[in-house]
C-alpha cells in the first residue's frame, strides 16, 4: 500500500511539473531537502517539508487527501472514506460514509460499528486467545459471559443474554409472548409483556394484570401494588435499612411520599407540589412543573419561570435562561478549570470559553449557524471556517473529517507566533506566513514566495518569472528553465543559511 502510495504521488508530480513552485535553499541545494509546492488547481495540490516530516497531497479540492506527518497518516476519499492510522500502523480509525460504518483498531481490540445498530468487538487477550462480541439492535447479539458462558439473542424469536442491558439474566421465546429476567436473586417472567408477570426469589412473590392489578413483596425488603395503573399505586421500600419510604399515588389527585428523611405532597399534578428532604438539606415548590417551580438547599437554588426566566445555581456552576430558548447563559468555576457558554436559540449562536488556571491555558470555540466556525485552542492555535452549515449542531470527529471540508470555501489558520495559513475555495487562493517568510498564489494568476535573501515571482505559471536569491536576479519567459541573469553571481555561491519552510509546511484541511 505504501508503495502505490508513492508511484502514484510521483506519477502526479511528474506531470504538473512544469507548474510546479520549488523552494530553494539558501546555500543553492534543492528545496527537495527543504519543502515543495506543487499547485494545479483544483486538480491537484501538493505540499511537502521534510525537514517536519510532513507531506500532504490534495486531488479535486477536499475530495482526495493522503497526508503523512512523524508516525501518522491520512487518507480520505471524500465522504465515502477516511482512514487514520498513528504510532507508525498500531492503531487506526476508518469511517466510511460518516456516520454510517466505522473500524478502529488497537493492540488491545478490534471494533466494527454500523449506524450504531450493529457491533462486533474482537478483544485481544494474548494467549488467552480471542473474545468476540457482535450485536444488532435490537435483532442479534451474542457474546460470552465469564460467569455464564457463551450466548446468543435472535430478536423476536429465542434469546439467552448474560450479564448484559443491566441484568444478569435475559431469555425470551417469541417475545413478546414468553420472556424471563433475573437480576440480583429476583426473577420475573412475562406472558403478552406487559400485560401478565409473574415475580420469584427468595421470600419474595408477586403477579400483575396490567394495567388491571398488580402486587409483590418480599419480606422485610418491600411491599408494592397498583389498580388500574396510573390511578392507584402503593409501595413500601427499603424496609431492611433506616430510610424506609412510603409511597402513595392517586393519579392525578394526590401523590405522597413519606421517609424519615424525605417527605413529598402533591395536588392534582402538575399544578402543586412540595418536597422536603432533609437527607439532602434541599426543599422543592412546584406550581405547574416544570414550567414554575423553586428549589432550595445546600449546593444547589434553582428558580424557574420558563418560558421568561430561569436560573440554576450548583456548588460549581450556575445557568441563567431568559425568554427559553432564545438566551441562555452557564458558568461552571472551579480552582482547576472555568467554562463559560452563551447561547442564543439553542445552536443559531454559541460562544464557549474554557479556561485553566493552573496551567494557564485557554481554549474558545464560538459557532454561528450557518456562517461561521471559529476555534481557539490550549496551545495558542485559531482557526475560522465558512460556511458551517452542520458542525454548530453537530461537534462530531467524524464531520470534521469526512464532510466539513467539503464546503468550507475559506479557512484561516494562525497562531500567537504570527504564523499563518488562508485556503480560499480549497486553494484557489492560498496565502502563508512564517516568521519572515511569506507565501501565496492565486491559480493561475499570481504566485509569489518571499525569505531570507530570495524573492520569487511567477505569472501564469511561469510564464513570466522573476527571481531574486543572494543579489542574483534572473528572469526568464514561456516557463523556459534559463534567462537573462544579473547582479552578484559570487555571493550565491558563498552564502549559507536558513530556508523557508513555510507554504511547503501548509497542513490542508
Amino acid at each position: 500500500m505504501q508503495t502505490r502510495h508513492l508511484l502514484v504521488t510521483g506519477l502526479l508530480l511528474l506531470l504538473c511539473a512544469p507548474f510546479a513552485t520549488t523552494l530553494y535553499a539558501a546555500d543553492g541545494r534543492e528545496a527537495g531537502e527543504e519543502g515543495t509546492v506543487f499547485t494545479f488547481w483544483p486538480l491537484i495540490d501538493y505540499r511537502e517539508s521534510p525537514r517536519e516530516g510532513f507531506s500532504n497531497l490534495a486531488i479535486l479540492g477536499p475530495l482526495f487527501k493522503l497526508q503523512h506527518q512523524g508516525g501518522a497518516r491520512d487518507l480520505a476519499i471524500r465522504p465515502l472514506f477516511y482512514d487514520s492510522t498513528r504510532n507508525n500502523g498500531q492503531t487506526s480509525q476508518t469511517i466510511y460514509l460518516y456516520p454510517l460504518a466505522a473500524t478502529e483498531t488497537t493492540p488491545a481490540a478490534t471494533k466494527v460499528s454500523i449506524l450504531e445498530l450493529y457491533q462486533t468487538s474482537i478483544f485481544h487477550k494474548g494467549e488467552e486467545g480471542e473474545e468476540h462480541n457482535r450485536m444488532l439492535l435490537p435483532f442479534y447479539l451474542s457474546g460470552s459471559s465469564a460467569k455464564y458462558g457463551p450466548y446468543t439473542s435472535v430478536f423476536p424469536f429465542y434469546g439467552d443474554i448474560y450479564e448484559r442491558l443491566w441484568r444478569d439474566e435475559i431469555h425470551f421465546v417469541m417475545f413478546p409472548l414468553y420472556s424471563r429476567t433475573v437480576k440480583g436473586g429476583t426473577t420475573n417472567r412475562n406472558y403478552l409483556y406487559p400485560l401478565f408477570a409473574l415475580t420469584s426469589g427468595e421470600r419474595e412473590s408477586g403477579f400483575q394484570f396490567w394495567p388491571l392489578y398488580g402486587q409483590s413483596a418480599k419480606e422485610g425488603v418491600y411491599h408494592k401494588r397498583f389498580v388500574l395503573w396510573p390511578l392507584f399505586m402503593r409501595e413500601s421500600t427499603g424496609l431492611d435499612t433506616a430510610n424506609p419510604t412510603e409511597r402513595l399515588y392517586l393519579f392525578p389527585f394526590y401523590a405522597a411520599g413519606d421517609s424519615p428523611t424525605r417527605h413529598s405532597r402533591h395536588y392534582l399534578w402538575p399544578f402543586v407540589g412540595h418536597t422536603a428532604d432533609q437527607g439532602k438539606q434541599v426543599e422543592e415548590w412546584d406550581y405547574l412543573w416544570p414550567i414554575w417551580y423553586t428549589i432550595r438547599g445546600e449546593g444547589r437554588k434553582v428558580d424557574s419561570y420558563i418560558p421568561f426566566y430561569s436560573r440554576v445555581e450548583k456548588s460549581e456552576s450556575v445557568k441563567y435562561t431568559y425568554i427559553w430558548p432564545l438566551y441562555s447563559h452557564e458558568v461552571m468555576d472551579s480552582a482547576s478549570y472555568r467554562q463559560e457558554r452563551d447561547r442564543i436559540l439553542f445552536w443559531l449562536y454559541s460562544d464557549k470559553r474554557e479556561s485553566w488556571p493552573v496551567d494557564g491555558k485557554e481554549r474558545r470555540r464560538i459557532a454561528f449557524w450557518p456562517l461561521f466556525l471559529y476555534n481557539g485552542n490550549p496551545h495558542g492555535g485559531y482557526s475560522i471556517s465558512l460556511p458551517a452549515p452542520v458542525e454548530p449542531v453537530l461537534d462530531k470527529e467524524g464531520i470534521e473529517k469526512s464532510w466539513a471540508p467539503l464546503w468550507r470555501l475559506y479557512q484561516q489558520k494562525w497562531n500567537d507566533a504570527g504564523d499563518s495559513v488562508v485556503s480560499v475555495l480549497w486553494n484557489l487562493y492560498w496565502h502563508e506566513r512564517r516568521g519572515d517568510e511569506l507565501a501565496y498564489e492565486f491559480f493561475p494568476l499570481l504566485a509569489y514566495s518571499s525569505e531570507q535573501k530570495r524573492t520569487e515571482l511567477k505569472v501564469l505559471k511561469g510564464l513570466i518569472r522573476y527571481r531574486n536569491k543572494d543579489g542574483e536576479s534572473d528572469f526568464s519567459l514561456l516557463w523556459l528553465p534559463f534567462g537573462i541573469s544579473w547582479g552578484n553571481t559570487s555571493a550565491a555561491a558563498n552564502t549559507t543559511g536558513d530556508t523557508m519552510q513555510g507554504a511547503s509546511g501548509a497542513k490542508n484541511p
